[in-house]
C-alpha cells in the first residue's frame, strides 16, 4: 500500500505548534495588509493582534486565493517521494483556491500516472476546516486507509457545523450579505446576527439576537441542540480577537454537554478579513448542517 499525506491550506486556522508538530504541509494563501504583501503562515510574519488592531483602527486587508503555482510547489515534492495525497481544503464557496487545486491536481496526475490525490472541498472554513484535518490525521494514526479517510470525509462535510456570531453589521453591509438601511436600523438596535455555511459552502444569515451575550448564548444553544455523541467529539472555536469572549462559549458548551476536547484559536488574516475584529465561530460534528434561514429580517 502507498503511503499518504494529509495537506491542507493556511485557511486552516489551526495552532501553528499543531501544524509544526505533526508536519502537516500546506499552501498558504496571501494578503495585502498596510502595504505590504504577507504569507497567511499562522501568525508567523504578522501577529493575530497587531493585525486585529489595524482592522479597528480602519486598516482594510486584501487577500488573494492561492494559485495552481502554489500547490503545485507544495503537491510535488510529496509525489516524487511515491506518496499519495488527501488535500483538506478551504470552501469551494468562499475562495477560488479550491479551483487552483483541481489544476494543480491535473497537470500533476498527468506527470505522475501512479498518484492518487484527494481534493476534498469541506464547505466550511477557519477550524471547521481544522477539525477535519484533525480527524483525517486521528484516522492515519490508527491505520485507516486512503479511501477510507476521503470517504469519512465526503460523509461526514454534510454533518460539519459552523455557527458565526459578528461584532460590526457594517463589515458584513461592505461584503454585500446586508443592505445600508439593515445595517443602519440593526445597529440602532443591537443587532447581531447569527450567521452559518450551507450545502454550498456559502455564507447565510440563520436568526437574528439582540445583544452580543444572546448572540453567545445562540451559539452554544446550537451545539446543544445539534451536537451528537458528545463523548467523542472535538470542538473548535475561533475568534477574531475576542479570546475571552471564546472562553465564555466554552464555559457555556460544557454546561450542558460532556466533550472530548475544546479547541480555542484566532482566526487568521486571510478569513478574519471576511470575518473581522470580534467574530466568533463554533465548529462541530453532529445533525444535518443547516441550509435555511430562520430568522433574516434585520
Amino acid at each position: 500500500m502507498r503511503e499518504f499525506v494529509i495537506v491542507t491550506d493556511s485557511c486552516c486556522d489551526l495552532p501553528e505548534d499543531y501544524i509544526k508538530n505533526n508536519n502537516i504541509p500546506y499552501v498558504p494563501l496571501t494578503y495585502r495588509f498596510k502595504g505590504k504583501e504577507y504569507l497567511d503562515d499562522f501568525g508567523v510574519s504578522l501577529n493575530y493582534r497587531d493585525f486585529y488592531e489595524g482592522m479597528k483602527n480602519g486598516e482594510i486587508p486584501q487577500t488573494s486565493q492561492a494559485n495552481p503555482d502554489a500547490f503545485y510547489k507544495v503537491f510535488e515534492p510529496i509525489l516524487k517521494e511515491g506518496k499519495d495525497i488527501i488535500y483538506v481544503g478551504v470552501s469551494s464557496g468562499l475562495s477560488g483556491t479550491h479551483n487552483s487545486s483541481n489544476i494543480a491536481k491535473e497537470m500533476l496526475e498527468d506527470e505522475y500516472k501512479e498518484a492518487k490525490i484527494a481534493i476534498i472541498d469541506v464547505l466550511t472554513a477557519s477550524l471547521g476546516q481544522g477539525l477535519m484535518i484533525i480527524k483525517a490525521l486521528e484516522m492515519k494514526e490508527k491505520g485507516s486507509s486512503f479511501e477510507e479517510i476521503v470517504n469519512y470525509l465526503e460523509d461526514t462535510k454534510m454533518y460539519l457545523n459552523t455557527y458565526i456570531t459578528v461584532n460590526d453589521l457594517n463589515h458584513l453591509k461592505r461584503g454585500g450579505r446586508i443592505s445600508s438601511a439593515a445595517a443602519l436600523f440593526g445597529t440602532v438596535l443591537h443587532i447581531k446576527p447569527v450567521l452559518t455555511l450551507n450545502n454550498e459552502g456559502r455564507v447565510i444569515p440563520v436568526i437574528k439576537v439582540k445583544g452580543r451575550k444572546n448572540a453567545i448564548g445562540k451559539l452554544a444553544e446550537f451545539v446543544h441542540n445539534k451536537l451528537e455523541n458528545p463523548e467523542e467529539q472535538i470542538i473548535t472555536i475561533c475568534h477574531g480577537d475576542a479570546q475571552s469572549e471564546a472562553e465564555r462559549l466554552r464555559e457555556l458548551i460544557l454546561k450542558e454537554v460532556n466533550v472530548k476536547d475544546v479547541i480555542i484559536n484566532h482566526i487568521g488574516p486571510v478569513v478574519g478579513t471576511f470575518g473581522e475584529p470580534g467574530a466568533l465561530s463554533v465548529f462541530f460534528i453532529g445533525k444535518h448542517r443547516q441550509n435555511h434561514v430562520i430568522d433574516i429580517d434585520i
